[in-house]
């Protein structure tokens, strides 16, 4: 739902409320995990991901069954399993059968961060790869955050003799795609679309190379603020997501959005962890890099 900290904080007192009345398993379904973004320090903040992971041991969960993680890492952050499943069949499948001319299409990286999600779906369908690159771009770590990390002190004194080395400013080269794009289709991957003004972005800049139709292919479609209006005015023909974050209201609002069921594999997961069957169905063909 819309109103994720209520969300989570129901969940906690749920599963308090089971762990105190001596429930064995207690298993939280959750397919979007929120805070997954903030699973690094940036500027020394909180790792907010972490944070919740340990909530959500000591409210007395023992596994916990998830999609598409931002980082495959954060599963380190838990104390009891974590089984990340992966969207990425469904929206193959969407691909192969919704788009006629599939064949003439090019997987798109928006970011160098996002080339190895590209290159997976590009392996699968036999495709070709093209990423954006340059100043056009803002990555996680160049976020402003309003903060100052260490704070801004007048008159500030240096210890006699220590003269650390300087960190050099960061200069990102003028905006190329690698790859050609002319005459085909742009499919751009991702694994969450929440900001569209990135994606938007991109699609300007596929246009300008000569790709006729662009498609964005992304899990969990949060799609917050003025997403729908920025992409029925933008030259994105498509947007598919799955229905692991509810966008009903999005979709009236945007007829451009389009939705991929994702439930059975979810229900499959957890009948299987019911009956005590094995989950490595579920991850079959699935390598380490994906």
């Amino acid at each position: 739902p819309r109103d994720v900290n209520t969300a989570v904080m129901e969940l906690l007192i749920m599963a308090y409320a089971l762990k105190t009345s001596c429930a064995r398993n207690i298993i939280g379904v959750i397919p979007y995990f929120p805070y997954s973004k903030q699973s690094k320090m940036r500027k020394r903040g909180s790792i907010v991901c972490k944070l919740l992971a340990s909530m959500l041991a000591k409210a007395g969960l023992t596994h916990i069954i998830t999609m598409d993680l931002h980082q495959k890492e954060i599963q380190g952050f838990f104390s009891f399993p974590v089984d990340n499943l992966r969207a990425s069949p469904f929206l193959l499948q969407y691909i192969q059968e919704e788009i006629p001319d599939y064949r003439n299409a090019v997987i798109v990286a928006k970011s160098p961060d996002a080339a190895k999600r590209a290159q997976s779906y590009a392996e699968r369908l036999r495709l070709g790869l093209a990423v954006i690159h340059g100043e056009a771009q803002c990555t996680e770590q160049d976020m402003d955050d309003g903060r100052h990390s260490p704070p801004m002190v007048k008159n500030a004194t240096v210890h006699p003799g220590l003269e650390l080395p300087l960190m050099m400013a960061k200069e990102k080269p003028p905006i190329t795609v690698v790859g050609d794009v002319g005459g085909r289709i742009a499919i751009i991957v991702d694994d969450i679309i929440d900001d569209v003004e990135s994606f938007v972005a991109a699609a300007e800049i596929l246009k300008e190379r000569g790709a006729y139709k662009i498609f964005v292919m992304a899990t969990h479609g949060l799609l917050s603020a003025e997403a729908p209006r920025l992409i029925e005015e933008s030259s994105i023909d498509e947007v598919v997501v799955t229905n692991t974050v509810p966008h009903e209201v999005q979709k009236l609002q945007c007829p451009k959005i389009k939705t991929v069921d994702i439930s059975l594999i979810l229900s499959e997961a957890i009948r299987r962890i019911h009956n005590g069957e094995s989950m490595a169905y579920l991850f079959r063909n699935i390598t380490v890099d994906d």
